[in-house]
């Protein structure tokens, strides 16, 4: 694999990919089958909502390879059932050795599938009310990539101040990135979509 630029890897299938998308080949598949793409699934967003709260101060592939167990626990992460669990499905994880075991994210996931029941309308309208405009080029460089923007603070106070936890704006920015709501592929890589090409002095 080489590039020329840093932030960049040409694979051996002749792709160009942004760095952190090669070398592990789950963490590549990640990359060009999902990271980045709109994701509008409510089941799926609120699997993502409650693994970035559970990668907090983890790798994200630490909680990408333990995905299919997470979603074995958490009922594949349906909120109904999720939003049911009790003490007892408390204690049982925190002896599972499969997962991330850590009462407060745990007892968040829980409280956070309760507090999607309870929005006021379904969680993918209410995450997606939140995605910026499109931006109108993609970064050159993982240094330009922000760690939070406001629109990820706004979504952090609102979810906040629904009684969700695990949601602060860096984590809801990482949210944004998942599943689409913002384009933060580099330049030059094959999955970005954030550039508008120019033709004859206009947008198209």
């Amino acid at each position: 694999m080489s590039s020329t630029r840093p932030d960049l890897v040409v694979g051996d299938d002749g792709l160009t990919r942004c760095a952190w998308g090669a070398g592990d080949a789950e963490y590549s598949r990640y990359h060009d089958e999902e990271w980045g793409t709109p994701t509008h699934d409510p089941v799926r967003l609120f699997e993502k909502l409650c693994l970035e709260g559970f990668q907090a101060g983890l790798s994200w592939i630490t909680i990408l390879r333990r995905r299919p167990v997470f979603r074995e626990v958490f009922f594949d992460f349906d909120p109904a059932r999720v939003a049911s669990m009790d003490e007892h499905d408390v204690e049982r994880l925190l002896g599972d050795a499969r997962i991330i075991r850590h009462r407060g994210k745990i007892e968040a996931t829980i409280g956070n599938a309760r507090a999607t029941l309870a929005l006021e309308q379904p969680i993918d309208e209410f995450l997606w009310s939140f995605a910026p405009p499109r931006r109108p080029r993609p970064f050159a460089a993982f240094a330009e990539v922000p760690a939070t923007t406001p629109e990820s603070t706004a979504l952090s106070k609102a979810l906040r101040a629904r009684g969700f936890r695990f949601v602060g704006p860096t984590t809801m920015y990482a949210l944004m990135q998942a599943s689409g709501m913002v384009d933060d592929h580099l330049e030059g890589c094959f999955r970005s979509t954030a550039q508008v090409p120019t033709v004859q002095g206009s947008t198209v």
